[in-house]
């Protein structure tokens, strides 16, 4: 009998995941950050799918992207037909540990994004959750309208290369974060850069996260519909159109929503 062939990666609406679990994630980045290698992290989800139908930016951004994990409950339904051991892993599932990890490696860590309240409120928390081991080094919350790919990216990104950071926490929401998370790695940061979106909210509790049954049994989305209808409604209802199309054609056999590239 022959093995069953070893899976690393899958492609969901043509978009590459190879990264299968938060522990792997936290192995990955934690190798990069002691090697002072450029990588970025994505979490890959429905609206990013939608998003990604769009913008050609995105396109490239992900394209170029060096880690991506399967984030949100739809996501990882597709993946694990074509990956079983796939779990999801959010943003917000990343931020905390991976700050212990850098704690305990003394590895240097820079946030970028969000608002002064937020990142103020974070440093507090991830510096008792490290017994104040971590070393952050920069905390900067860009202007709005921020231009990610601008003449003041360019600067942000000097910072923190002069910061000494290894570990980046980006958190200006899809698709900013990810077009500045690969321009920084392609200008040779030495540095991993982890787009989060709103983890930092969560932690700062600003924002509540669902319940852990909530998110077992997938419905984190409904949650966070429930808290912010007008903003999410749209979004969602586009992310379920999506989902649908997904289905039909994998049901109709015109192309599969999971598959393993060719």
């Amino acid at each position: 009998m022959e093995n069953a062939q070893r899976v690393d990666e899958v492609r969901i609406d043509g978009w590459r995941v190879n990264v299968p679990t938060q522990a792997a994630a936290i192995d990955l980045v934690s190798e990069a950050m002691q090697k002072a290698q450029n990588c970025t992290v994505f979490t890959l989800n429905l609206d990013h799918l939608v998003k990604l139908r769009e913008d050609a930016k995105f396109r490239d951004a992900y394209q170029q992207a060096t880690f991506v994990t399967a984030d949100g409950a739809p996501v990882v339904r597709i993946g694990r037909r074509t990956w079983p051991e796939l779990e999801r892993t959010t943003g917000a599932d990343l931020m905390l540990p991976l700050s212990v990890a850098a704690a305990e490696a003394g590895q240097p860590v820079f946030l970028f994004g969000s608002s002064d309240e937020v990142l103020a409120r974070t440093r507090q928390v991830l510096a008792e959750a490290t017994g104040g081991k971590l070393n952050i080094v920069g905390a900067v919350s860009p202007p709005r309208g921020f231009d990610p790919e601008g003449e003041l990216a360019d600067q942000y990104i000097d910072d923190i290369r002069r910061s000494g950071a290894r570990l980046c926490f980006v958190l200006l929401g899809a698709p900013k974060q990810e077009l500045f998370s690969v321009r920084a790695a392609q200008a040779g940061a030495g540095c991993s850069f982890i787009c989060v979106g709103a983890a930092a909210d969560f932690l700062a509790g600003l924002a509540v996260r669902a319940p852990e049954f909530v998110q077992r049994l997938g419905l984190e989305w409904f949650w966070r519909l429930a808290q912010e209808p007008r903003r999410l409604g749209p979004r969602y209802a586009k992310c379920a159109l999506l989902l649908a199309r997904l289905e039909l054609r994998r049901l109709t056999g015109a192309g599969t929503a999971a598959q393993t590239p060719g």
